[in-house]
């Protein structure tokens, strides 16, 4: 062999090649050859800045992350990643063009900014205290070195200057503002009368021949898909758990383990809720001065707080255990001593002082009491190591198979079937779309594989495959008769419930009455808002929809459909109430500013975009 490489290596064509690499050489230096292996790939250059494969692929990863995590059932398989690729590659060119920008505004951090941002970050700390050793654990978690967060911060940061910049100096006019309160609270006088669908049930009549013509106008709607009969075996920890055997003194034990946990503490609370805007530090230093100088945080929270339930009981929330409220009120406030107040909680319904009132805990239940209960987690906890084992198991064993059966007789397991599956889904556990798209795959449909093991719940894993395939196929007119009929009877009762209110609606505008008119009589409704309770909101939508009626005269308006139909008259709109000084007021101001200033960021976003020089390989 040796000899032959040497022989090889004498040869023409070795010759070309070494020819080409010193011309190669000579006229773009040993760089262009190195660079062109070490160089590391891009993705996109923004303004001659390249975004690097590996800042993508890290992100890419990050965000199919992120959207697994905000599944109610994480499934991979129904990650679009094509569009997790396209998304991630768009935001890290926004962000180029907005880092470049802040660099030209001469926005910048420097390294001291970046360690100060980077200690004072409660995610890095521990006991209050910077921890390194944290803070390098969290950044590897996010797939980062410290200097790629450090970047990263840097550059989040600085533009985040500018975004609050623009969207904080937007603002709402107080007249736009009352306008959209005035239209917000507004109210209408009006009367209704309802034609009910037996008023025209003699004029609705569907013949066969209207039948057969839907049907074949129609007749690509009534296709049967495709679908397959599905053989499939389930694992549940309910089901483990069921055959897993507790004795009496295990029993006995876990009930003496979990004594502490069945003693429920409740603690009683009260509270004073600021909004969370620009002034809510300095609302918040007044309220603990006056504290600080006597005044009951009763009197306070009646004055003060925005939760105006618990405001008029000076604040006082009663008793409650863990998992009632918010996830940083409980924290604070079972970090409390009796009397006590805390420092400024926030949660998403503002800022917080609470005070703890009192303590009490429960007696422990007797064991025989909760035995069922007790039996059950205690099984659960024991079937959920024998779940993992026998998952994994399963999970080998059906790719490994040529069938359900040797998996199922090896772990004790039913083989179950469903019929009539589409690529819609069907019954449980087919309702899972990852699980119905292995069943429709190549792999399994054509060549009679088994699923993957696919979790389609809490601790509930199937594996399938395909029975038999039924190719989909027209459905005859005698199968969908009555559908049709039903159809268009209810199309033929709205379109004859739609004339007679119509007609109706011209009598009354010629100035005949209901009576003339043989309609019914009139029921009156006055002041009503847009979410008035006892009002069909078709009709609501209608009333709304209406323009506001000159002085003493009446505008009407319809409402639809195929069970009945209503005739509106609109009398009057009241315009709503306005308080500028009110909460309501400074709200809907907030919002519409911030609208505003969002709106504003995002042109000054795109225009900033559409100037940059994006170059994609």
């Amino acid at each position: 062999m040796l000899q032959d490489i040497r022989e090889n290596a004498q040869g023409t064509i070795a010759k070309i090649i070494i020819g080409l690499l010193i011309v190669s050489l000579s006229i773009w230096g040993m760089d262009a050859i190195i660079g062109g292996f070490s160089g590391e790939p891009e993705v996109a250059t923004v303004n001659g800045q390249d975004i690097t494969e590996r800042e993508f692929l890290r992100l890419v990863q990050m965000e199919s992350q992120r959207r697994l995590s905000r599944m109610e059932t994480p499934d991979p398989s129904l990650l679009n990643e094509d569009q997790v690729r396209k998304d991630v590659l768009e935001s890290l060119i926004q962000q180029e063009v907005l880092t470049q920008d802040a660099e030209n505004q001469g926005l910048a951090l420097s390294e001291s900014d970046i360690d100060n941002l980077i200690t004072q970050m409660p995610q890095f700390q521990v006991d209050g205290q910077f921890n390194p050793e944290r803070f390098k654990a969290a950044v590897r978690n996010m797939g980062m070195g410290p200097a790629e967060f450090r970047q990263a911060l840097r550059k989040q940061y600085v533009t985040n200057q500018i975004r609050a910049g623009v969207v904080q100096s937007a603002i709402a006019a107080d007249e736009n503002v009352a306008r959209l309160l005035r239209i917000q609270n507004q109210t209408r006088d009006f009367r209704m009368v309802t034609i009910p669908d037996s008023a025209v049930s003699g004029e609705v009549e569907v013949t066969d021949e209207e039948i057969q013509a839907f049907y074949d106008e129609n007749s690509g709607a009534f296709q049967q898909p495709e679908q397959v009969d599905a053989a499939y075996i389930t694992l549940s920890l309910g089901a483990l758990a069921e055959n897993i055997s507790i004795s009496e003194d295990e029993l006995e034990a876990y009930y003496q383990e979990r004594a502490d946990d069945l003693a429920r503490e409740e603690r009683r609370a009260s509270h004073l809720l600021i909004e969370d805007g620009e002034k809510a530090v300095e609302t918040m230093a007044t309220i603990k001065e006056r504290l600080a100088a006597g005044e009951s945080f009763s009197d306070l929270a009646k004055e003060y707080s925005i939760d105006k339930v618990s405001a008029r009981e000076g604040g006082d929330l009663g008793f409650a255990g863990r998992g009632v409220y918010d996830e940083a009120f409980e924290q604070a406030l079972f970090e409390l001593d009796k009397g006590e107040i805390s420092d400024a909680v926030k949660t998403r319904f503002g800022v917080h002082l609470i005070r703890l009132d009192d303590i009490r805990r429960s007696e422990v239940p007797p064991l025989d009491d909760i035995r069922d209960k007790l039996r059950n987690e205690l099984a659960r906890d024991r079937a959920a190591e024998r779940y993992a084992e026998v998952r994994a198991q399963l999970a080998d064993s059906a790719y490994a198979a040529d069938d359900l059966a040797g998996p199922a007789k090896e772990l004790g397991l039913e083989i179950r079937e469903a019929k009539g599956i589409t690529q819609d889904g069907g019954t449980a556990p087919f309702d899972h779309q990852g699980l119905v798209r292995q069943l429709f795959s190549a792999d399994v449909l054509e060549d009679g594989y088994n699923t993957e093991l696919i979790d389609v719940g809490d601790s509930v894993s199937v594996v399938a495959r395909v029975r038999e395939y039924h190719d989909a196929q027209q459905l005859t007119l005698d199968q969908v008769r009555e559908d049709i009929r039903a159809t268009l009877m209810a199309r033929e009762t709205r379109d004859a419930l739609g004339s007679r209110v119509r007609e109706i609606i011209a009598g009354l505008e010629s100035g005949q009455s209901l009576q003339d008119l043989g309609a019914g009589e009139w029921v009156s409704y006055e002041a009503q808002s847009r979410s008035a309770p006892g009002v069909a909101p078709g009709v609501i939508q209608t009333v709304f929809s209406l323009a506001r009626p000159a002085e003493g005269e009446v505008n009407y308006g319809e409402s639809v459909n195929s069970q009945s139909a209503a005739v509106v008259a609109l009398d009057a709109v009241n315009d709503g109430e306005v308080e500028r000084d009110g909460a309501d007021f400074r709200q809907l101001g907030q919002f519409l500013s911030s609208l505003e200033g969002q709106r504003e960021y995002g042109a000054y976003q795109q225009f900033l975009r559409n100037r940059a020089e994006i170059e994609r390989p």
